[in-house]
């Protein structure tokens, strides 16, 4: 048994560290990550694989070979315990000999409630509950939402000037933000299943939507795809020419009413109607079809009138705002979030558990919507 505080802590750091080189290619599986200790040194780690393939504490087992036997288990999650895509990763730590498993979060899959940890104890394996929870809990945030829900996670993202702009009277947004806050922004892209934005985005940025610059800090490993892109479309004014349409991977186009819709399904589009009864895409029905199609995560970048739609409806659950050192003002220039809004100040959305980053005289400030 580790008796080192300081050792185990650092296991466990670094468990967390190969999880997040999963996060945004494993899903719908979670993030998770695993590292082997014997004799006072790491004998095997892993990172959870590709849905079908090998689990992070599969990994770990076969990088350890015969050194697993009597070593001790660090893993972000708890090990699963029933048959899913791939055999119990708890049968394969029992019979690989591991004597112990330190484990930072339960696994909030409903089907589970503790039965990886109950399996260990059965089979003679001590499990512990080790420092690391607040991390691990970050990693599966998304997973929890889903796995309960069947829901995405959803993440609103904006960048602001200091008095609320997004962009001059004249449209003018390029750029609010630092070249380190939009790496950051990639950043973000490569940690979720969907980036969506509004129609109203779509045309007056012709954006690519896709994960390029990323801080070596957030980069993911390897078999990184891009996310999902999604378009809030209610009248289908997406031109074929649309240049996210060239880009890799899936570009959703959610409408009410389309007239050219076999123009953009040539053009590489997946048409979704999805009409509200007000004629405009029915938002809460859109984020149930992208569960259904096992995306857990998806990052709202605007524009105002989508991210504002969103929050009057209940459905974001955190944001992500960057706040530049600029002035921009005119009453004509937009602000990001638009939408009915909150009449009354004692109606306003109080962000909770809100921390800030600094990033090159940026603010990045990130909160979570309260639940319950």
């Amino acid at each position: 048994m580790t008796s080192d505080p300081k050792a185990a802590q650092t296991y466990m750091a670094r468990a967390v560290e190969l999880a997040w080189q999963a996060m945004g290619r494993v899903s719908p599986n979670p993030p998770v990550g695993a590292v082997l200790v014997k004799d006072g040194r790491i004998v095997g780690e892993g990172s959870t694989q590709p849905p079908g393939d090998a689990h992070a504490e599969i990994v770990a087992l076969e990088a350890a070979g015969r050194l697993a036997t009597g070593a001790e288990l660090y893993v972000t999650l708890e090990p699963c315990a029933h048959q899913g895509r791939t055999a119990p990763c708890t049968t394969a730590i029992i019979d690989a000999g591991v004597s112990r498993v330190h484990i930072a979060a339960l696994d909030p899959n409903p089907i589970t409630d503790k039965a990886g940890v109950a399996a260990l104890e059965d089979a003679g394996i001590s499990v512990s509950m080790r420092d690391g929870t607040e991390d691990a809990q970050l990693l599966i945030e998304a997973f929890a939402k889903y796995i309960t829900t069947g829901i995405p996670y959803i993440v609103a993202k904006f960048a602001m000037s200091l008095d609320g702009k997004i962009a001059t009277r004249a449209g003018d947004s390029r750029w609010i933000s630092n070249e380190t806050s939009r790496r950051f922004a990639h950043g973000l892209r490569s940690e979720v299943d969907a980036v969506m934005v509004g129609i109203g985005t779509a045309l007056a940025d012709d954006p690519q939507l896709t994960v390029r610059d990323v801080p070596a800090n957030r980069k993911p490993g390897s078999q990184r795809r891009q996310p999902m892109r999604v378009v809030v479309d209610s009248t289908g004014k997406l031109p074929p020419t649309a240049a996210m349409l060239d880009e890799e991977g899936i570009t959703l186009l959610a409408t009410a009413h389309v007239d050219n819709e076999a123009a953009l399904r040539e053009a590489g589009a997946d048409v979704l109607s999805l009409p509200g009864a007000d004629g405009q895409v029915d938002l809460p029905a859109l984020l149930k079809t992208l569960g259904e199609r096992e995306v857990t995560s998806v990052l709202v970048e605007g524009g105002g009138e989508l991210l504002g739609s969103m929050f009057d409806a209940g459905l974001v659950d955190k944001v992500v705002a960057i706040v530049a050192p600029v002035i921009i003002g005119g009453t004509q220039a937009k602000g990001p979030i638009g939408g009915r809004g909150a009449q009354t100040l004692m109606d306003a959305l109080r962000l909770e558990r809100v921390t800030y980053v600094e990033l090159d005289g940026d603010m990045v400030v990130v909160g979570y919507v309260p639940r319950g």
